[in-house]
């Protein structure tokens, strides 16, 4: 769901609307997400919307091969063990 509005007075208002339009159509979507398109305060739909069962995997060799995390700067699979 990608919304826009100039007046940020409508911030509340549209987001809320946005929310909720998206709640009401989620039956209807896979559950996928967009890892390059997603708001900080949804960080926590990138795993399993976008690696699903992949995620671990993928964090192990994040681990490997950027331990330090550094490169972070996107929707940060975090390295472990």
């Amino acid at each position: 769901m990608h919304t826009r509005w100039r007046d940020p007075a409508q911030d509340e208002g549209c987001i809320a609307w946005a929310r909720g339009l998206f709640n009401d159509t989620a039956r209807y979507g896979t559950g996928g997400v967009y890892v390059n398109f997603m708001p900080q305060d949804e960080a926590d739909r990138v795993r399993t919307g976008a690696y699903g069962p992949n995620y671990e995997r993928l964090a192990k060799i994040k681990a490997k091969y950027d331990p330090n995390n550094l490169f972070r700067m996107n929707q940060n699979i975090r390295p472990q063990a």
